[in-house]
């Protein structure tokens, strides 16, 4: 019998970007029914515990030299990078694996942000990823994004407000970088848009962004004049703020139990993409076509295309370069919720 052969994902970071991985192990696992290994940074090993399709994960916890000792004892056929720093390089080199890598479109990106010429690929990142496992024979199969929710921490519907335990919006509030969320009062004002049962999503330093944005609904603090266009519109909005309340993974079931999902770019717009979600996508200073829109699935972009200064990064920061910030602050909220 042929030995199996021993492959070594490499993508150290964030959320979005490992989540846009999994179809790699996925196919590896099943077209060359391969022993399928993932190294990671340790604070996101929750992100890949329960997927079936890795067999081993191994975590960067501290020094790298320690990573890599674990490693080599593995013996791999093939290192697969789809993160293509200078660790992963330093891995390659200390392994001496055949191996393959991802290509960034660094310059392509540079020349779109900085001069506005657009040399990017009409190509989602995602079938980036497989293009550099494609010299093996594996190709893209039709399963889209995976995520996979540990039993433990599947959200039961009486774990939500009794008002959300039926039909609700999922609204992802964080992001890394401010320039990728909407100020609070586009917030507010896209919740009263959506008019239907919210639960705001994010991590604690989001929580006390979802407490102005609840409580702007709430009852107790809303103005006379609010509460009477309320009822002369026949409105009922309820914003439950569950930021910092969930896990990554609970937060993860909440957005599958969801029936739609709005999402600044970030993490769980493509777990949201993974469970096949209706997603209303909003961009601030990146854009669509740097290749990491939602994947496989419905979804409307929410964007401002009046502003010459966008893209201004290719990540994000935590303030506008220009002080205007009119990339966010002109979008127009222009969907329809059945």
């Amino acid at each position: 019998m042929a030995k199996k052969r021993k492959v070594l994902i490499l993508r150290f970071s964030s959320i979005g970007d490992i989540v846009l991985t999994t179809p790699v192990p996925r196919t590896l696992k099943t077209q060359l029914d391969a022993e399928v290994h993932y190294a990671t940074k340790q604070q996101y090993h929750s992100l890949l515990a329960a997927n079936p399709y890795i067999d081993k994960i191994y975590l960067l916890e501290d020094k790298l030299s320690s990573l890599i000792a674990k490693l080599k004892q593995e013996k791999y056929d093939y290192i697969i990078d789809l993160h293509n720093n200078l660790r992963t390089q330093i891995i390659k080199k200390r392994l001496g694996a055949k191996s393959y890598s991802f290509s960034k479109l660094n310059v392509e990106k540079w020349l779109m942000v900085n001069f506005k010429i657009d040399k990017l690929p009409n190509v989602h990142i995602v079938d980036r990823y497989m293009q550099t496992v494609a010299p093996l024979g594996v190709k893209m199969d039709s399963l889209g994004l995976d995520y996979f929710i540990p039993d433990a921490d599947e959200v039961e519907p009486d774990w939500l407000p009794e008002t959300h335990r039926g039909e609700f919006v999922a609204y992802a509030i964080g992001a890394q970088y401010n320039t990728k969320k909407l100020p609070i009062e586009r917030m507010i004002e896209l919740c009263d848009r959506i008019n239907k049962p919210i639960v705001l999503l994010g991590d604690k330093n989001d929580w006390e962004t979802g407490e102005q944005v609840a409580n702007f609904f709430s009852r107790n603090e809303a103005s006379k004049d609010y509460e009477e266009k309320l009822a002369e519109l026949g409105k009922k909005s309820l914003v439950w703020n569950a930021c910092g309340k969930f896990n990554l993974n609970q937060s993860a079931s909440v957005v599958r139990q969801a029936r739609y999902v709005f999402t600044h770019d970030t993490g769980l717009m493509h777990i949201a993409a993974a469970f096949k979600k209706n997603i209303f996508c909003i961009w601030g200073n990146t854009i669509p076509s740097f290749g990491m829109y939602p994947y496989r699935t419905k979804f409307t972009v929410l964007e401002n295309n009046r502003v010459s200064c966008r893209p201004c990064s290719k990540i994000g920061y935590q303030r506008c370069p220009k002080k205007h910030f009119r990339c966010m602050r002109g979008i127009v909220f222009d969907f329809y919720l059945p």
